[in-house]
């Protein structure tokens, strides 16, 4: 199971960092990875990292913006976004499974619930 938090209303430049706690098994050396939903557009994968190591990728429009991390004893990744534009306005999904993807089908052994960030301009 996934929970996500720490989504929320910011101005434009602004940050939030979000949280996804994993509970009911160890996800150590899975895929762990946000994506956002945003209406009327298709999902999108915004970053990931194979929790217990330093494995990320992030999609080119957040590079340089938003920062991944997780903490393996915690069973936690963390998203911290900086310099939000209005356009990074979405709900934020946590999702993990074992093999990694990057694309908008993904399909994930397991989803969070969803967290909603407006980015107002």
């Amino acid at each position: 199971q996934l929970q996500a938090s720490g989504g929320g209303l910011v101005q434009a430049g602004g940050s939030l960092r979000l949280s996804c706690a994993a509970s009911g098994r160890t996800f150590s050396n899975y895929d762990m990875g946000w994506f956002r939903l945003a209406p009327g557009k298709e999902r999108e994968f915004v970053a990931s990292l194979r929790l217990g190591t330093s494995i990320t990728y992030y999609a080119n429009f957040v590079k340089d913006r938003f920062t991944i991390s997780g903490d393996n004893a915690k069973n936690t990744v963390y998203l911290q976004m900086n310099s939000l534009k209005p356009e990074d306005t979405a709900v934020y999904y946590c999702a993990a499974d074992r093999y990694s993807c990057r694309t908008s089908t993904c399909s994930r052994d397991y989803w969070g619930q969803g967290t909603q960030v407006t980015v107002s301009s």
